[in-house]
């Protein structure tokens, strides 16, 4: 694996956890929203990862032959709305959006959920971070040595 490829797989682990807590961070914003765009509650969204993969080239293919594992970072697959999980429905006869029976459908966004979730990806950005800055020092590290 070569230096370079270590930064390529720090970055992609960084941009997919960023844009996991720009994901939260929209949850979190939207946590009353009872109207959207179509006239219903908003929906959580969740992010999923998958591993990127190389391509077929021949450094894939000769660590594949050996049996070793060369890694490619993660890769960001999609954002879904969260169907699991119900709309909150509370009683509430002044709100706009309550039916004739004065019940509100809220979205299904729990903030603690959410904080855990961005807790989480603060914390794999963080080491992401650590990890790259590593690479950078053991490459300047290398330099230095060759310098002498």
């Amino acid at each position: 694996m070569g230096l370079f490829t270590a930064f390529d797989i720090n970055a992609s682990g960084l941009t997919a956890q960023r844009y996991r807590m720009d994901v939260v961070a929209e949850n979190i914003a939207n946590v009353n929203t009872t109207r959207t765009e179509d006239g219903t509650p908003y929906r959580r969204k969740i992010v999923t990862f998958q591993e990127k993969s190389g391509g077929p080239s021949f450094a894939d293919t000769l660590h594949k032959a050996k049996g070793t594992y060369l890694g490619h970072g993660v890769k960001v697959t999609g954002t879904y709305d969260d169907y699991e999980t119900d709309l909150i429905k509370a009683y509430d006869p002044a709100h706009p959006d309550a039916d004739e029976d004065g019940y509100v459908l809220y979205p299904n966004v729990n903030i603690i959920t959410e904080m855990t979730d961005l807790i989480d990806a603060s914390r794999s950005y963080e080491a992401n971070a650590t990890a790259f800055n590593t690479s950078k020092d053991i490459a300047v590290k290398g330099l230095e040595m060759a310098q002498n």
